[in-house]
């Protein structure tokens, strides 16, 4: 370069760069611009100008050049893994790639400098430039779901997320089916040791767990393949870097213009930000030796300060749009979001961006640090706020172990009273989950807890119920004794003697209590049939000798004509009257042969052809039918039919309370649509329906029992 040229490139500089590019060449050597690693580089400082001297002026500059670089092998050696060490640890699994991760996860922020914080965030991201994406994806409250809602989230984020974006997702969802499944896991293998089961037979699995474990299967299959493919590419990326570093050490020794050497070196720089993703414990040694040679390269250019300081310029311009980013998200309410963005700003800053001038560098740096820590900071502090949180909820779980253990302790001495505790604890089971996290530390120490007590509660109902077996066993032997009697007079003539016997044994039954669940429909069935048949024999007899019965008969049989042929005159108030007083008749007239009982039938079907014509309330008409029918049951004398009748209601009242909860049940997977949409809506009205018909089963119970 000429004199003149030199002179017009000083002219174009600032103030400050023109004292510099006349001080000594050794000032430009860059120290970089303060992370750990380039702190590390500015040990070497005047080792570096002094080569970039010597690769000018003396012949041995390349001697030197190695000597500097086995000394920064031997340092890297001395202080970490040799080359080795650390080529087996490229070769590692994607297994040991997860122990690696977990290790990292298990250091808490708050044990963590800002700065140490936003290196592991870089070295992470420089293996997988994927890895930020998981940021994207809700983690929801996978404490408080259920197993089957476990295995639903699981198949949706296998199905439709990147498999390296949902590891923490994926295991908390593991932890939390194992738990509860291990949980449900004790109680069924106390249960099965109570019957008097053989430890060694025991084996219990559920359709949720072969499901779950299908779709976390699929889960490690990919997750093996991506990390498989991730490997063979790192390396693959880790020789290109090398590749690009041996070309940047050479530029030293390239006798070629100026010009034609730094145009290389950009196209070097540009190779170099495209040349992908390589193994984290790699990342910083490269990283080092590529700036080194950078470094040295500027150094290289002290005869030719004009391209170095076009780059330092650039480099300026962009660091201060990085520190303004970064103050900025200084005022940012989200912690996370913030954090995250100063993790690629962090990166940019040290992979994207060179040095600048050494008089800019300290301020530069104090001010993206002092940014860096208030986020930092700030990120601390939502920990802290969570970590209160999660102490709320440790509270409210020890109240609810509490509770718990005061069930599990307690003594009962009825079925009713082990049903009742047993839905109390399933809703504390409920509510302990729904509790949320409590902190790490004491979380292991209390989910024990918990399973101890509910555990103790289980041991102690399955031993009463064990107890409970042999009276059920005793309760049988009575049963078939009434059974016996019961078959032995069901064809007994004498009624007058029989009937109050057979009576007495139905009373006896009820007296006796619970069977074996497996004998219970078999020995009621035989009781009912032969007491049945006797009273079926009894009632044939007594319509025969009843004539006053045939008359009743008769009598309904003219006012059904009567009522069938019966004028409206539209009018609610004038018509209702008439058929309440047909009604009352009706009631009044007595029971009818046993055999002519359709008649009541052919009735109320009239009666409701009239209330639909009248527009009278469903609940309302119901229930005057009903009267009717429950007089002539009284009047008939017919315990049978009475106990048919509250057996039958009895059925359906449990009948119509379970298909409500299972119609709300469903309304759960509407959680998300609008309540006017026409399916949600008609489940809505579904229920409704459920539930009027609900109260008239239930008016119609509290009927029966009143003469039952």
């Amino acid at each position: 370069m000429s004199q003149q040229e030199n002179d017009h490139m000083k002219n174009d500089l600032p103030q400050e760069d023109l004292k510099n590019s006349e001080a000594n060449s050794t000032e430009s050597s860059a120290k970089s611009d303060k992370p750990q690693e380039e702190q590390q580089e500015n040990k070497s400082e005047s080792s570096f100008s002094k080569l970039a001297e010597t690769s000018t002026n003396h012949p041995d500059s390349e001697k030197e050049k190695d000597n500097l670089e086995k000394a920064m092998v031997a340092e890297s050696e001395a202080s970490g893994k040799s080359a080795e060490t650390e080529q087996r640890e490229s070769d590692s699994t994607s297994s040991h790639m997860d122990e690696e991760e977990e290790k990292a996860e298990s250091i808490t922020p708050s044990k963590k400098s800002a700065q140490s914080e936003f290196e592991d965030s870089v070295a992470e991201d420089s293996e997988d430039e994927t890895v930020t994406e998981r940021h994207g994806i809700e983690k929801k409250d996978y404490h408080s779901m259920s197993k089957e809602e476990l295995v639903g989230e699981l198949e949706k984020l296998v199905g439709s997320e990147k498999v390296q974006a949902i590891k923490e997702h994926v295991e908390e969802i593991r932890s939390e089916f194992n738990a509860k499944f291990d949980e449900e896991l004790e109680e069924k293998k106390e249960e099965f040791l109570a019957d008097g089961g053989n430890i060694i037979d025991f084996h219990y699995s559920t359709p949720i767990k072969k499901q779950f474990n299908s779709a976390y299967f699929d889960y490690k299959e990919k997750r093996n393949n991506y990390y498989q493919q991730l490997k063979q590419d790192l390396n693959k990326n880790l020789d290109k870097r090398l590749a690009i570093i041996e070309e940047l050490k050479g530029l030293l020794d390239v006798e070629e213009n100026i010009n034609t050497t730094y145009k290389h070196f950009k196209d070097l720089q540009d190779r170099w930000r495209t040349a992908g993703p390589i193994p984290r414990d790699k990342y910083n040694t490269v990283w080092n030796t590529y700036h080194h040679h950078v470094e040295n390269f500027y150094d290289f250019l002290h005869l030719n300060r004009e391209f170095r300081d076009l780059d330092f310029k650039h480099n300026l311009e962009q660091k201060l749009k990085v520190i303004d980013r970064a103050e900025e998200l200084t005022l940012e309410t989200d912690t996370n979001r913030a954090f995250r963005e100063l993790q690629m700003l962090h990166k940019m800053w040290k992979e994207e961006l060179g040095p600048v001038a050494k008089e800019y560098r300290d301020d530069i740096w104090d001010r993206f640090s002092e940014a860096t820590k208030k986020i930092h900071d700030m990120r601390q502090a939502y920990y802290d706020d969570l970590d209160k949180q999660h102490e709320v909820n440790l509270v409210v779980k020890q109240e609810i172990i509490a509770k718990i253990k005061a069930i599990a302790d307690g003594s009962y001495k009825s079925h009713s009273q082990w049903q009742q505790k047993i839905k109390e604890l399933e809703a504390l089971r409920e509510q302990f989950f729904k509790a949320g996290k409590v902190p790490r530390e004491k979380n292991e120490a209390t989910w024990s807890e918990f399973k101890q007590h509910v555990r103790q509660f289980n041991r102690n109902k399955n031993a009463y119920y064990k107890s409970l077996k042999k009276e059920q066993y005793d309760n049988l032997e009575k049963k078939r004794e009434l059974i016996q009697i019961a078959e032995d007079n069901k064809e007994n003539e004498d009624f007058k003697a029989t009937t109050p016997l057979m009576k007495k044994i139905q009373a006896d039954w009820k007296k006796v209590g619970h069977v074996p669940r497996k004998d219970s429909d078999k020995v009621w069935k035989l009781f009912k049939a032969a007491c049945n048949h006797y009273f079926d024999r009894l009632h044939k007899a007594s319509n025969q000798e009843n004539a006053e019965e045939t008359k009743a008969f008769d009598q309904k049989k003219e006012i059904l004509d009567r009522l069938k042929s019966m004028e409206l005159s539209g009018e609610k108030k004038t018509d209702l009257p008439k058929i309440k007083a047909v009604i009352e008749e009706w009631k009044n007239i007595g029971k009818v042969p046993y055999n002519k009982r359709f008649i009541e039938g052919k009735f109320n079907k009239v009666l409701d052809q009239l209330f639909s014509k009248l527009d009278v309330d469903h609940t309302k008409a119901e229930m005057m039918k009903y009267e009717n029918k429950i007089q002539a049951l009284n009047d008939a004398d017919d315990d049978k039919k009475l106990r048919n009748e509250h057996y039958f209601l009895t059925k359906k009242v449990e009948e119509t309370k379970n298909e409500i909860r299972q119609l709300e049940n469903n309304l759960q997977f509407f959680s998300n649509v609008d309540e006017d949409n026409p399916l949600v809506k008609e489940v809505h009205k579904n229920i409704q329906d459920h539930k009027d018909q609900l109260e008239v089963w239930k008016e119609k119970l509290e009927k029966i029992k009143s003469i039952y």
